[in-house]
């Protein structure tokens, strides 16, 4: 649209809030007058801003992406291959959740390395565990949880 396009539409807009200005100001008032001549300057400043015109290049923009995304089947190939790796990710996480753990772990090779006694022995200078915390302990070894 060219610029008189633009200014009649702001002048159009203006004058319809005008009108309603002055109905509310008739029906409801003075407060509800001067809110009304404030949302009544808004399309005369937006046009003087150029911002009317920004607003409909961004609707235009908003609008040519979004038939290009339905229409398009390379667009569709794209979200698949996205749905694909969302899908592949998942199975990766629920199988390392499954297994327990994702790298195996190594045995160290360290000869200096501190020995741990039996899992059934308390080890010295510690008091002996109760029953139930060796239940809990024995469960979280089972899991890998240490």
């Amino acid at each position: 649209m060219d610029d008189v396009t633009w200014g009649a539409l702001a002048v159009v807009l203006t004058v319809v809030g005008g009108l309603y200005t002055w109905f509310a100001y008739r029906r409801r008032g003075l407060p509800a007058a001067l809110k009304g001549a404030g949302l009544t300057l808004l399309p005369l400043a937006a046009y003087l801003t150029k911002t009317l015109r920004m607003l409909t290049r961004i609707g235009d923009a908003v609008a040519d992406w979004a038939t290009s995304l339905v229409f398009s089947p390379l667009v569709w190939v794209g979200i698949g291959v996205a749905g694909l790796a969302v899908v592949l990710f998942g199975a990766g996480r629920a199988l390392e959740a499954r297994s327990g753990g994702g790298r195996p772990r190594r045995a160290t090779t360290d000869p200096e390395a501190p020995t741990l006694p039996p899992s059934g022995a308390p080890a010295r200078g510690k008091p002996a565990i109760d029953d139930d915390m060796a239940e809990i302990e024995a469960l979280l070894r089972k899991r890998g949880i240490s």
